[in-house]
């Protein structure tokens, strides 16, 4: 699970195996926000430092047009981005890379509760084309 290789690995490593746990117990099946309550548990029982809801600014060529939450700030430098679908889809993946763009941040996870097996993406801030 932890590959050297990805920027922050241990720590995506540790929020992964976290998640893991949680749908270990809980299976798939619950709405998101289940998932949201029992991972924060999980997270802090892992000794990880986090804010849940984490309501961040949009800006649009320097102005603020608006806010968005995303489900969990970790230890100030990671964001993570539940789900509770039967399959995530480009869409998803999608989001979860605009919220790094948005939110000026490197690294991500987008996690899926929602199928029979977890599943889990770590998203990369894209470089930027001349």
């Amino acid at each position: 699970m932890i590959k050297n290789e990805y920027p922050l690995s241990e720590l995506t490593g540790k929020i992964i195996g976290c998640a893991m746990e949680v749908h270990r117990i809980l299976g798939n099946g619950f709405q998101e926000v289940i998932y949201q309550r029992a991972l924060a548990k999980e997270m802090s029982l892992q000794g990880l430092a986090f804010s849940r809801e984490h309501e961040m600014q949009i800006y649009y060529k320097g102005d603020e047009i608006g806010t968005r939450r995303v489900d969990f700030f970790v230890e100030g430098i990671v964001m993570v981005e539940l789900k509770a679908v039967v399959q995530l889809e480009d869409v998803h993946l999608a989001q979860a890379i605009n919220y790094l763009e948005a939110y000026g941040l490197d690294i991500g996870l987008l996690i899926n509760f929602g199928n029979t097996s977890l599943q889990f993406k770590r998203v990369m801030k894209p470089n930027k084309k001349s």
